[in-house]
């Protein structure tokens, strides 16, 4: 976290500026991170509300650059600009969706979590961040090594949150259903698993100083359990990994990021695996060359400050 330089915040004059703006002072706080402003549209000028709120900022010491864009839909339109500008985050309000449409097509916050290079966070509530609870969420019964990094990323930001913001630092781990016909003698009792996946957490805990009773290993799915346990906290901020699946299998099998999107009653921080990462950097070069040209006319670009 303490690594970002530069933080796309994606604002909408439909919404509430107060929300996102809040958690984008906090992070360039503690990060010293630039802030670049973005709105996603090609038919209004929203120069006059950009102005205004750049304005603000630079009042509190902020550095500050602004710019309205599109190329052809939102998600593709905040990857390009995240691309061009090299910002290591990207803090985006949510926007739920009709279930009618969601049946229908892909939600965009879905699209960004899934193609976004770098982590996402969603702000979905003004729950402050201070002394709160931060959930980690891991799949610790993973061993490769793509999902062990990603765990590690995953408890290592929320643990830098955690310090940022005074909280509490929760790690969860769903587990699945004990099956007699498992091949494996541990995965046909529920101890036995439980005290698996309570072994595979102790690195984590060690590192990060995360006590017993802060680690909650629950039987069931994750998409079921994170909400839940999320839920019970009052967490503030759920951080989680999105493998990004792609094509037939990501529409039908789905992401958990995703499907608890909506779910949630916390503000969202998804990170990706380096691979994946890597992947989808190659994949938004195109957008990234194109991004000056998908800016609209009425941009207005203030240099960080040095």
């Amino acid at each position: 976290m303490h690594t970002i330089r530069n933080t796309l915040v994606v604002v909408d004059s439909q919404q509430p500026e107060e929300l996102i703006l809040n958690r984008a002072k906090m992070i360039a706080d503690a990060t010293r991170s630039h802030l670049h402003l973005l709105v996603c549209d090609k038919r209004l000028n929203h120069s006059s509300y950009l102005n205004d709120m750049r304005g603000a900022l630079e009042k509190k010491g902020f550095s500050v650059s602004t710019e309205q864009a599109w190329h052809k839909s939102p998600h593709q339109t905040i990857i390009a600009t995240q691309q061009a500008k090299g910002c290591g985050l990207v803090i985006k309000q949510h926007a739920p969706d009709n279930p009618l449409k969601k049946a229908l097509l892909t939600p965009d916050d879905w699209k960004l979590l899934r193609y976004c290079p770098s982590p996402v966070l969603i702000v979905k509530t003004a729950t402050p961040w201070i002394g709160g609870a931060i959930l980690a969420a891991v799949d610790v019964g993973n061993s490769e090594i793509e999902h062990r990094v990603l765990h590690a990323g995953i408890v290592s930001h929320g643990y830098d949150i955690a310090q940022m913001a005074g909280g509490t630092l929760h790690m969860l781990s769903a587990h699945p259903y004990p099956m007699l016909s498992a091949p494996d003698p541990t995965f046909q009792l529920k101890e036995s698993i439980q005290a698996f996946y309570r072994e595979q957490c102790k690195t984590l805990q060690s590192e990060f100083n995360i006590s017993d009773e802060r680690v909650h290993i629950e039987e069931g799915s994750a998409d079921a359990l994170i909400p839940h346990i999320a839920h019970k906290l009052k967490a503030a901020l759920t951080v989680i990994g999105n493998v990004a699946r792609s094509g037939l299998s990501g529409a039908l099998i789905g992401n958990t990021a995703e499907m608890i999107l909506d779910t949630l009653e916390s503000d969202v921080l998804v990170l990706k695996p380096d691979d994946v990462i890597n992947h989808l950097e190659e994949l938004a070069a195109p957008l990234s060359t194109l991004a000056a040209d998908v800016s609209c006319s009425w941009p207005y670009h203030h240099r960080p400050h040095t």
